[in-house]
């Protein structure tokens, strides 16, 4: 199913707040070719895929109460480069976190990966923007099943807490594994490495875990692959804020 398919079934749905008030998907108007000509020119390969150049041909996206406005152009609207190289922004969920697409160097729109700051994690929600929509679809319906009610309530600290995510960079280097290895033999030794290739949703690494200035964090050029610098482990942090929060 193309992004614009699981969009239109969404249409005719009625969701409702945490008050339980209705409300549907209200849209906003699509762009003009020349509108997406200039998005693609701002990413890798000058273009976009079909089903995205559909997709933004019919919306350039929709409020969705819970969330910030979802959009599908958001190619300005993110700044951790060193993270991400080419991102695509699609929505916020109003506390400084955000569900961004990974493009990668030849143009292929990737997983939808959560950003957050607090804590300071990475997860992958979905594995492309049509199965990000269907999630959000599922987080609507208010189930507590959805993947983002998932993370909210367990998989965030989970993370940070316990499974950081990452491997040392001797076991990289060392690993069977001729993409990580090849990474590892890049990057210096202090550095830990975080592995999202072929992962499951849900999965991700603690970003923070060693200081949140990412300016020497290093991505691979093809894959998901990260070189954190190590520092001196931060104090134990203080209950996040994200469990007193409503996401509704």
């Amino acid at each position: 199913m193309t992004p614009l398919e699981q969009l239109k079934t969404m249409l005719p749905e009625r969701y409702h707040t945490y008050k339980n008030e209705e409300y549907t998907i209200e849209l906003m108007p699509g762009l003009s070719d020349e509108e997406i000509d200039s998005v693609a020119r701002q990413l890798p390969g000058r273009q976009v895929p079909a089903e995205i150049r559909e997709l933004l041909q019919f919306t350039s996206g929709f409020l969705f109460f819970g969330l910030d406005a979802i959009t599908f152009d958001g190619v300005r609207e993110f700044d951790m480069l060193n993270l991400i190289p080419f991102p695509v922004r699609l929505a916020g969920d109003g506390y400084g976190n955000y569900f961004v697409v990974d493009v990668d160097r030849s143009g292929k729109w990737g997983p939808v990966l959560y950003v957050l700051n607090d804590p300071q994690v990475i997860i992958k929600h979905s594995e492309n923007v049509t199965e990000f929509l269907q999630d959000i679809h599922a987080f609507g319906k208010r189930t507590g099943a959805s993947t983002l009610d998932v993370i909210h309530n367990s998989t965030m600290e989970d993370i940070w807490e316990r499974n950081n995510g990452f491997i040392t960079h001797e076991d990289a280097r060392y690993s069977n594994d001729p993409q990580l290895e090849a990474f590892a033999r890049q990057i210096p030794r202090h550095y830990m490495i975080a592995d999202l290739r072929d992962k499951a949703v849900r999965s991700g690494f603690a970003w923070g875990k060693f200081g949140t200035n990412m300016r020497n964090a290093i991505r691979d050029r093809e894959n998901l692959i990260w070189g954190i610098e190590r520092k001196p482990p931060q104090q134990r942090r203080p209950p996040f804020n994200n469990r007193q929060r409503s996401f509704r």
